[in-house]
Order: C-alpha cells, then sequence, then structure tokens
C-alpha cells in the first residue's frame, strides 16, 4: 500500500505515489479492448495470452511503465485506477453506467465536492466509484444493495480501494423498507427494476430547505411512464427523459483520384470507336477469306475422307497494333491522400432511459432563519 500520507479521501484511486506498491489496486492495459485489474501481492503471478507477470516483478515499478513478461515475448502497461479504467476492467455482476451515462448524470444531478446522495442499488459499483471522486473529499454517499452476494462482493472492493469514509454501503431492499436517511442529502440516484416503489421514501431524504436532483435508470420505456407517472403524484417538477447515444468515428487515410477531364473522355470515346472498327473489319476480313478459300475434300488411305481448310495469309500490316498517338503531351496527374473519418458499420445500441426530475424545497426560510412554509406539514 502507499503511503498514507500521500493518500487523498478518495482512497486508493486517489493516491499520488509514484511507485507501484503491494495491495495497490493496478489496471493491466493490453489495448482498447484488453485490460483488467490486479490487486499486487508479493510472490502472486498474472497471467494473459503475452505471457506472465510476476507480481514481485511489478512491486516498485513506476506507474504508466510498459512491463514485459517473464519471458519478454509480451508486455502491459500498468496504469493508475481511475473510475473510467475501473468501469472497463471491473467484474460485471449486473449492467453497469459507462462513461457516457455517467459524465450525463454527474451534470444534471449537480454533483460536486461536498454533496451527500443517495444510490440504490448498488450493483458492479461502476458509478459508485465515480461519484466518489466527484463529492470527495467532504462529500458522502449511501449506497443501498438488496442482493447478499453482490452486497458482499461491493463491500470487499469499497474498503480494499480505501472508500469506506466516502461511502457506506447498506444491504436493503429500499423498495419495501425505504431509507433511514431524513432530510440530509442533495440527489438521489435510483438503478431499480421498479424505482416507483422508492420514489414516496426517497422524497423524504432530500434537505426539506434545499431544491433536490433525482435520476432514474431503466432499460425500458415502460419503467419510464410509470416513474413519471409517481414522480408527477410526489410533487417533482421538471420532468425529463433522455437516451444517451454514442457513435465512435474511425479516422483514417483515404485516397483520392483525380476526376476525368475532357480531354480523357474524348480520349476513352476515340478508343472504344477503335475497337469497334478493328473488329468489324476483322470480321469482314474473316467472311472474304472464307469465301475465296473453299475447303476441300481429300481422300485418305483407308477410304475416308478429310477436309482441309485453305493456308489463310496475314497481313502483317493489318495485324500490327496501332501506333500510340504520342504528338500530344499527357498530362501527369497523382493520387492524393486525405485523412477522413468513418462511423462503424454498426451503431451500438442504447443502455437505457434516464428521467430527471426536480424536488423543490418543502420548507423555506425568511432571510432571519423564520420557518414561513413547510409543504411536507
Amino acid at each position: 500500500m502507499a503511503d498514507a500520507a500521500t493518500v487523498s479521501r478518495f482512497g486508493q484511486f486517489g493516491t499520488r505515489s509514484k511507485h507501484i506498491a503491494a495491495g495497490d489496486c493496478v489496471i493491466a492495459y493490453s489495448g482498447p479492448q484488453n485490460m483488467t485489474f490486479i490487486t499486487v501481492k508479493a510472490g502472486a503471478v498474472f497471467a494473459n495470452s503475452y505471457g506472465r507477470y510476476p507480481h514481485d516483478s511489478i512491486i516498485g515499478v513506476e506507474w504508466g511503465s510498459k512491463h514485459p513478461s517473464a519471458t519478454g515475448r509480451g508486455f502491459i502497461h500498468l496504469l493508475w485506477p481511475t473510475p473510467e479504467l475501473w468501469t472497463l476492467s471491473l467484474p460485471h455482476r449486473t449492467q453497469i453506467l459507462y462513461t457516457p451515462d455517467i459524465s450525463f448524470i454527474t451534470s444534471f444531478l449537480d454533483l460536486r465536492p461536498g454533496v451527500k446522495m443517495i444510490e440504490a442499488g448498488t450493483g458492479s459499483g461502476s458509478f459508485s466509484h465515480a461519484i466518489a471522486r466527484t463529492i470527495a473529499p467532504t462529500g458522502h454517499l449511501y449506497t443501498f444493495e438488496y442482493n447478499a452476494d453482490r452486497y458482499e462482493k461491493a463491500l470487499v472492493e469499497f474498503q480494499e480501494h480505501g472508500l469506506t469514509e466516502l461511502v457506506t454501503l447498506e444491504h436493503r431492499d429500499v423498495c419495501s423498507d425505504g431509507f433511514e436517511q431524513r432530510d440530509l442529502v442533495d440527489a438521489v440516484f435510483l438503478d431499480l427494476p421498479s424505482p416507483w416503489e422508492a420514489l414516496e421514501a426517497a422524497k423524504q431524504t432530500f434537505k426539506k430547505h434545499k431544491t433536490g436532483k433525482i435520476c432514474c435508470f431503466s432499460p425500458c420505456v415502460e419503467q419510464v411512464l410509470r416513474t413519471t407517472a409517481e414522480l408527477q403524484k410526489q410533487g417533482f417538477v421538471e420532468i425529463k427523459m433522455f437516451e444517451v447515444l454514442v457513435r465512435s468515428y474511425d479516422s483514417r487515410k483515404t485516397e483520392v483520384r483525380p476526376l476525368p477531364t475532357r480531354a480523357d473522355e474524348e480520349q476513352r470515346r476515340h478508343d472504344i470507336g477503335n475497337k469497334k472498327r478493328k473488329e468489324r473489319e476483322a470480321a469482314a476480313s474473316s467472311s472474304a477469306s472464307d469465301a475465296a478459300n473453299p475447303a476441300k475434300k481429300v481422300a485418305t488411305e483407308d477410304g475416308s475422307v478429310k477436309v482441309e481448310l485453305a493456308e489463310e495469309k496475314v497481313d502483317e500490316a493489318a495485324a500490327a497494333p496501332a501506333s500510340v498517338n504520342v504528338s500530344q503531351p499527357q498530362e501527369v496527374r497523382t493520387v492524393r491522400e486525405f485523412t477522413g473519418l468513418k462511423p462503424p458499420r454498426e451503431a451500438t445500441g442504447h443502455t437505457s432511459y434516464l428521467t430527471f426530475a426536480t424536488l423543490l424545497p418543502q420548507i423555506y426560510r425568511g432571510s432571519d432563519g423564520e420557518k414561513i412554509n413547510d409543504e411536507s406539514a
């Protein structure tokens, strides 16, 4: 583990040590579609299709290094763990949120350092890590997971990554048991099969004297309709639904051939005319030759009859290819290259629909702090 003095409240992901130490979480990068995480332990070995990498050889190596395998036939890059890289390498226990959705939600929920927030459910912990970095060092995330197995695995990951000061994980079914928090949080994120069942309880968790933001993550539009109806019933306003679609483009070089000129077109027509004329002359010459040299019947020794064709005289002058007209100088035109963008053949489908809503303050206070309105009363 890195020196405790260099560890921020964002845990290991916020560490600023220069070299890898035992206990660190390292992203082993072999390519954009091939990366995984390693928890460095003395005596352990990491292996992939490129070779074996003893952990002892990784300890003490500088972050970001290109590290060879034990045989020297392959290598990996040892990258610093960030929420974005963790999202691409974590073990999937559920469908997860990726960076496009995460950044969109972060912006619309107005997440920033110091925000207190509720997340239900935790799932694979992809969004939890991103939230922890955004609200650090003074904010706090209360996250809930109803599945016992996923809860246990997420708890171990939060502890290993040093996020327990920022994240409180609880095993609870919030749809049936609600939340214990009251008048506490600034934002709520619900990634549940039936988020409308938790909206009434979620409303009670918002700070009563401040505006709150909520987001519901649903894969089906039928869930969005039921959620929207319940949000209106609970008094939420500015209800909006978004679908985040990502389309990537590849940058590549392409050859551009020059367009044909008028001279090129005239030459093409001239060549076609010459070709047809020669074909007609050849056909006429063949017919004339057959008429002038009829076939002869010759008797063989065994009494059969053999047909012999008269020899055809070839006009060497006519058979010779036409000379190329070189009187006109030919313009030299080269093929040019330019760099362009090409979209993929198949576009990635959507992950889910994002439904956002705003809860206005339930208690308004005057300039002297006196309570002047309480909508919950």
